[in-house]
C-alpha cells in the first residue's frame, strides 16, 4: 500500500491546481477549496483504485470531484428546498429571483441537460480532450462526440448563430 500511497501523493500534488479551478468553476470560489478536501479524502479511501498511468490517475481524479460536485449540488437543492417550505410555513411565500449569471453563454449552457452541459464544461472549461471528458464522466468516447454534437447544436439554436 505505501508505493500507492506515495502515487497518490503524486497525482494529487500534480492535478490540484486543475481540480481546485473545476470546482471553482462549478461551485464558486467559496466551496471549493472544502470540496477539494473531500475529493482528497474519498481518493485516499480508495487508493486501491488509483490506475498507475499519471493520466489515468488524474481523469480518476477529475471523476472523484466530479463525485464531490454532484453531492454538493444535491445538498444546496435540498437545503433550497427545506427553506422554501420554511417560507412557505411562515407565510411569506415570495421567493427571491434568480440572480442574472451574467454572460449569455453561460446561461445557455446552464440550460442544457446536465450531462451535456458538464461535458462542454469538461472540454471548453478544463480544456479537456473529448475522450478525457468522456473517461471522467463515465461513458465511451463515442457517446461523448455524440452529446457534444448534440451541445453545439443546441447551444447555437438558443445563441441564434447560423450553422456555416
Amino acid at each position: 500500500m505505501r508505493g500507492s500511497d506515495a502515487r497518490l501523493t503524486d497525482a494529487l500534488a500534480a492535478a490540484s491546481p486543475s481540480l481546485l479551478v473545476y470546482l471553482q468553476r462549478r461551485v464558486g470560489v467559496d466551496d471549493a477549496p472544502d470540496l477539494l478536501g473531500e475529493t482528497m479524502v474519498v481518493a485516499w479511501r480508495r487508493v486501491g483504485d488509483l490506475p498507475t498511468d499519471p493520466e489515468r490517475a488524474r481523469m480518476w481524479l477529475f471523476g472523484i470531484a466530479r463525485g464531490t460536485v454532484l453531492n454538493h449540488v444535491r445538498g444546496v437543492r435540498r437545503r433550497w428546498a427545506l427553506a422554501d417550505r420554511i417560507r412557505g410555513h411562515v407565510g411569506t411565500g415570495a421567493a427571491s429571483p434568480a440572480a442574472d449569471e451574467g454572460a449569455e453563454v453561460r446561461d445557455a449552457i446552464a440550460r442544457l441537460e446536465a450531462d451535456l452541459a458538464e461535458l462542454v464544461r469538461l472540454v471548453h472549461w478544463e480544456r479537456l480532450t473529448l475522450a478525457e471528458a468522456a473517461e471522467v464522466l463515465g461513458i465511451p468516447a463515442s457517446t461523448a462526440r455524440g452529446r457534444y454534437a448534440t451541445a453545439k447544436a443546441e447551444l447555437r439554436a438558443a445563441l441564434g448563430v447560423a450553422v456555416p
